[in-house]
């Protein structure tokens, strides 16, 4: 039911900022009303979701220009931080992990208009950023980064088509500082990452957004 609800928040079928009917959504997913306050619940966890007192559930409004500059200037304060540490700190288990995620999203087919298409990509690179914080060994600056849910944000305004090379290139140098023991490289390639993908996922015109494509 979470995946359900999440693809109609991910995919604007529940158009960002609306007034979620639980009952009616109940009824389209033919469920009863307790597992779909579940996934809202879930979802509000993500940021997907916003619940106000005695008005329910509304979807989270997208990213604005502004505000996806923030999302991005508090990453670049954060996450090569995390990659410097974990260039000193990580262990070899950590290592073949983030190893493993990166070939597996290298496996992954390009990215498409639904979040049928990107979903497991989105999850590896989400998984990929959120072990690298915890190799940090420092479990504040891991439970913020993870915190952030930024991927899921910026792919609601687009999923990026076409970047899977780069962000698997990308995440594969970040790797190889980490295995090297260079905090001060990882720590750059990073910050080259995160300026790459906020490039990537900037607010595309309305008229070529996939709202508008409907």
């Amino acid at each position: 039911m979470y995946e359900s609800v999440k693809t109609m928040v991910m995919d604007h079928e529940i158009e960002p900022g609306a007034r979620v009917n639980i009952e009616g959504l109940a009824r389209q997913l033919n469920v009863s009303a307790t597992p779909v306050r579940e996934a809202l619940a879930r979802l509000e966890s993500e940021r997907l979701m916003v619940k106000r007192p005695n008005a329910g559930y509304r979807a989270t409004d997208l990213l604005d220009p502004d505000a996806l500059l923030d999302l991005f200037e508090m990453r670049l304060l954060l996450e090569p931080r995390a990659a410097s540490l974990a260039a000193e700190n990580a262990g070899d288990e950590e290592l073949h992990q983030l190893r493993s995620i990166v070939e597996e999203m290298r496996r992954q087919p390009d990215l498409g208009e639904k979040y049928s298409d990107y979903r497991r990509f989105a999850a590896l690179d989400q998984e990929f950023h959120d072990v690298l914080a915890q190799a940090a060994g420092r479990p504040l600056l891991a439970d913020a980064v993870n915190r952030l849910h930024a991927h899921l944000h910026m792919l609601r305004l687009n999923s990026a088509p076409g970047s899977v090379d780069a962000t698997v290139a990308e995440h594969e140098h970040i790797l190889d500082a980490l295995v090297q023991r260079n905090p001060e490289k990882a720590a750059e390639a990073m910050a080259t990452h995160l300026r790459s993908s906020r490039v990537r996922h900037r607010p595309q015109p309305p008229a070529r957004s996939r709202t508008a494509s409907r």
